[in-house]
């Protein structure tokens, strides 16, 4: 990936967007390390020539930029943070291998399963609704277990601290109350996960999380905008 020259930057920066859920997890990730970062706000329907330069494969946020040196795809980026800032605060993930194998697991069944049947329930891709409630409810539900399996009665999955599979489902949880809304459906049901929804009011209510987590209301204004820019752009 291209490197940037630009020597006034801030050591670590951020190519993002304030709505993304795969940038929200590394804004946190960065908040839990301690680590001070710059956020540049990509604009929807209009990729900078940074991000360009920066992901020339896929061309999609997020991106870190290290002095200067461009690491794109979330996942990667907080195993990036988590061994570049290894002293700094808690492990992101676990020193057992089993344990971290779990993990990764799971925050790649999240991504799988999760986002696109969220983009199906706010209209943004076709499909049908109740199919994809359906799909988010299956995979809570194998979540749910999951959680008890992995926390061991602590209150994160990664056990006393938010770690890896905390930041990339805790990521999706903004979007999911948001898409919850727009299609008038139940996701996160208490009564039938009720360890996923004590665990995402902690997580919710983190330092490190709080002052990142979008508004649902204002994510629900911006699922209206970013339909009316893909409508725009597959129109032209």
């Amino acid at each position: 990936m291209a490197s940037s020259g630009d020597e006034r930057a801030a050591a670590v920066r951020v190519i993002g967007g304030w709505a993304s859920h795969y940038a929200i997890r590394v804004y946190v990730a960065l908040k839990l390390k301690g680590v001070e970062y710059e956020f540049l706000q990509e604009v929807v329907g209009n990729k900078s020539e940074l991000l360009l330069k920066s992901n020339p494969v896929y061309k999609k946020i997020p991106v870190l930029l290290h002095h200067g040196k461009a690491i794109p795809e979330s996942m990667i980026i907080l195993q990036y943070i988590d061994e570049v800032w290894a002293s700094n605060g808690p492990a992101i993930l676990p020193a057992d291998p089993y344990a971290r194998a779990i993990q990764r697991f799971w925050a790649q069944y999240t991504d799988d399963k999760i986002a696109p049947a969220s983009l199906v329930l706010r209209g943004v891709t076709n499909g049908g609704k109740d199919e994809a409630a359906a799909q988010v409810s299956n995979a809570l539900q194998h979540l749910e277990e999951a959680f008890v399996k992995c926390s061991q009665g602590k209150p994160y999955f990664s056990g006393e601290n938010i770690g890896f599979l905390d930041l990339v489902l805790g990521s999706h949880l903004g979007w999911l109350k948001a898409a919850a809304k727009i299609a008038g459906v139940r996701v996160l049901d208490e009564a039938k996960f009720p360890e996923l929804t004590a665990w995402a009011d902690r997580f919710y209510t983190h330092h490190a999380v709080k002052d990142v987590m979008p508004e649902t209301d204002r994510l629900v204004e911006f699922n209206a905008y970013l339909i009316e820019v893909l409508k725009a752009k597959a129109s032209n």
